[in-house]
């Protein structure tokens, strides 16, 4: 009797022996609000910088990549330890305590009175990404088995995108519905966030109930703590873990870029269009939308690709489409134009591949008892990547364009696509159809 007939499946997705049908469902869950939970920080912000500190236009760009590099001064200290904290004791701690940080920071934001309190609480809600993202990443490369792997990443994509469409959607749009039964403007942002703040709590309650509990590998398979903590720049000696750490900085920077000055760059237009702040937020919340729509169609297309080509080779695809995504919106006028929204569209599909791409790269490759750290390094590396990326796109959104930070992006992404092409050449890997590391 073949191995197969003793695993459990969840759909079309078969999962790694142990794992239970109600173990992947929590994790879906999980998929489906993690990435909107982390990503409406942005639509927050842009209402408190407008509504709450009354922050001129003309300066949101700096700041806003000025808390995002905070942000990520957090995350670069943090990522490790939780990953080597991951491998100790355990997913579900580690991913339900993110969720506790992000409703914590999400109920502390509204109440900011300066820029130096927002830091503060921004900083506590860089805590919990920290944790949801690598809880994120390091289980959905434990659950599936390896002939699986794709499509329980396209999924969870899916997930993501369907996440961060509905959420946003419905929280980003909640101001100006308060607005207008006649609630404060401060008032309607404090309602909206402790709103986010109470699915973040149930998340929170959900995870640590449904996943798996304990350790992905037993005692004497661990390696030694100190070996933990090496083993993620070890394992670059592997090219292809090098590629997927490139990738790593660009993809997360995607997300980033996407998070941080889309929705802003459509405020910012709006106000300067004479729109009030509630209803500016609206609208650049629509724009960021059509991307996040965009990528959530496009995640079942790319999934079973990656599944049927080799990754290094999906891989170096997906930062071609990214590449093209970012760099066609130097096409873009008006970002409310209706003729506008085939470029947000493009960006979406882009940011989603280079997301896809760079995720089945690293879970195909990564040792599976040093996967928490190996996983740990590539957060770093996007923690990186957002740290430049976005501390240099806020000074070039406020002095050159808001398009700038975009560009960047666009010839960083077709940068990593060059060293795809090299590493398919030299070191290309199995065809996935025929690579099993027996998860």
């Amino acid at each position: 009797m073949s191995e197969t007939q003793y695993l459990h499946k969840i759909g079309p997705v078969m999962l790694a022996p142990s794992v239970l049908p109600r173990h992947g469902w929590t994790f879906l869950y999980a998929a489906f609000v993690s990435i909107g939970l982390v990503t409406f920080v942005s639509i927050g912000q842009a209402y408190i910088l407008n509504e709450n500190l009354k922050i001129p236009t003309s300066q949101q760009g700096s700041i806003s990549g000025n808390l995002v590099f905070w942000t990520e001064i957090v995350t670069l200290l943090f990522f490790v330890p939780a990953g080597v904290l991951m491998d100790r004791i355990g997913r579900k701690t580690i991913y339900s305590s993110g969720f506790l940080l992000l409703a914590l920071a999400y109920a502390l934001y509204p109440l900011s009175r300066s820029i130096g309190e927002l830091t503060l609480y921004r900083m506590i809600y860089a805590l919990g990404i920290v944790a949801v993202t690598s809880g994120l990443s390091t289980v959905m490369i434990d659950y599936p088995a390896e002939r699986s792997r794709g499509k329980l990443i396209a999924i969870t994509g899916f997930l993501n995108g369907l996440g961060i469409v509905m959420l946003n959607r419905f929280f980003g749009g909640l101001p100006q519905q308060l607005v207008a039964k006649g609630v404060s403007g401060s008032d309607a942002g404090l309602y909206t966030h402790l709103g986010i703040a109470g699915v973040a709590l149930l998340s929170a309650a959900v995870v640590a109930l449904g996943l798996k509990g304990g350790t992905e590998v037993k005692k004497h398979e661990r390696p030694a703590l100190r070996s933990l903590f090496t083993s993620g720049i070890s394992c670059a000696r592997n090219p292809r873990i090098l590629l997927s750490y490139a990738a790593a900085f660009v993809a997360r920077g995607d997300q980033s870029i996407i998070g941080t000055f889309l929705p802003l760059w459509g405020t910012t237009a709006g106000i300067a269009m004479g729109m009030a702040p509630a209803e500016a937020v609206k609208k650049g919340m629509m724009i960021f939308i059509i991307s996040q729509a965009s990528a959530l169609l496009w995640a079942p297309v790319i999934g079973p690709l990656i599944d049927r080509w080799n990754r290094v080779t999906a891989l170096t695809v997906c930062m071609a489409l990214a590449s093209i995504g970012y760099l066609s919106l130097a096409l873009v006028g008006n970002p409310h134009e209706p003729a506008s929204i085939i470029y947000f569209v493009l960006l979406g599909i882009g940011q989603i591949s280079s997301f896809l791409g760079a995720q089945s790269l690293i879970g195909q490759e990564a040792p599976k008892a040093e996967r928490g750290s190996v996983i740990g390094m590539f957060n770093i590396s996007g923690a990186i990547g957002i740290l430049l990326i976005t501390t240099v796109g806020g000074r070039l959104f406020d002095s050159m364009s808001p398009k700038a930070p975009f560009i960047v992006v666009g010839l960083i992404n077709a940068l990593v696509m060059l060293g795809g092409i090299a590493v398919r050449l030299r070191a290309p890997g199995g065809n996935n159809r025929f690579v099993h590391n027996h998860d």
